[in-house]
């Protein structure tokens, strides 16, 4: 396969190059307007072919691209690739608005053309060994019956939009399994610190489970758990390599092997696996995009909601 990759900043350098560039079979082309970053990372990573702009980009017989740019890069540099009938993979979020998002998964539909948003947390190695929520029901048919999703920063208040689009929506999509999720459905707490979003919660029930996500970016420290109940059961992860299961007033330690590599723990190679699945196959399940279109809304009606809440005192 022959996968551009457009966009070299901090997210490219350290979870997707190194993962790429010893991915088997892979024609890779580096794309990116600062010449000297181009030139260092292709020489670093052994790249011979390499492209300056978009436009150079198109030009070459490419079987998918991938799109790391600055979030409001991404609609300008998405859409060409699609007119072109050319699968495109786009960090979450894919567009800094609900409206953006879905305009441009109705232009993939379009042009028949896979797009793929890239939310690593549906790939987390550990987690989905254990909790999956969509796992097969057991033999005492428990299916999942709460998950709690906390994700906290250190001192990093900031602008709804940033706040919920840059960051919140991992939470909120780990959270948004069936893709189903309704802002009229959820029950949502909002503090703010000197007119930026200090802390968000979201609580929801679907059936019989219930879902929680929350992020409070004045915590203590910066931290990742994720809490997951089954019927006389239940798991505790502290980040993504370790964790806990209860069963019976017995706990037991879970943990990734001691070998496994960052891009690894944290979903990255996994959902790099799907990525190129749905480029072999040139085309993507209707429910991983409904998901995707879904939690975007979510995340603009939260917005919509949080900027009311402060504007009104």
């Amino acid at each position: 396969m022959r996968i551009a990759s457009i966009g070299l900043g901090d997210i490219a350098q350290k979870a997707y190059l190194p993962l790429l560039a010893s991915w088997p079979d892979l024609d890779w082309v580096l794309c990116s307007r600062q010449a000297d970053t181009l030139a260092k990372l292709a020489q670093q990573y052994r790249v011979a072919h390499t492209a300056a702009n978009v436009e150079e980009v198109l030009a070459l017989n490419l079987d998918g691209v991938m799109i790391h740019a600055a979030t409001h890069a991404h609609p300008a540099l998405v859409r060409p690739f699609l007119a072109a009938g050319i699968p495109v993979f786009v960090d979450k979020p894919v567009a800094q608005s609900g409206a953006d998002v879905e305009a441009l998964f109705n232009l993939a539909e379009k042009h028949n053309t896979p797009l793929f948003a890239g939310f690593n947390r549906r790939y987390l190695p550990l987690l989905n060994a254990h909790l999956n929520g969509q796992r097969p029901e057991d033999e005492l048919g428990s299916p999942l019956l709460s998950l709690r999703w906390e994700k906290h920063r250190h001192a990093l208040p900031d602008a709804p939009r940033r706040f919920i689009f840059d960051d919140f929506i991992h939470p909120l999509d780990s959270i948004n399994l069936h893709g189903d999720m309704n802002i009229d459905d959820l029950d949502v707490f909002a503090q703010f610190d000197e007119g930026l979003l200090a802390r968000l919660d979201i609580r929801w029930h679907r059936d019989n489970s219930l879902f929680e996500a929350s992020m409070n970016r004045q915590y203590g420290a910066t931290k990742e758990t994720i809490a997951a109940a089954y019927r006389n059961e239940c798991y505790f992860f502290d980040g993504f390599t370790r964790g806990e299961r209860m069963q019976d007033n017995q706990v037991a330690q879970l943990s990734l092997p001691d070998w496994t590599g960052m891009q690894a723990s944290k979903g990255f190679e996994a959902m790099l696996t799907h990525w190129f699945e749905v480029v072999q196959t040139g085309r993507i399940d209707a429910a991983i995009t409904a998901r995707s279109v879904a939690s975007h809304w979510v995340a603009e009606d939260l917005v919509a909601y949080c900027e009311a809440l402060r504007d009104n005192g």
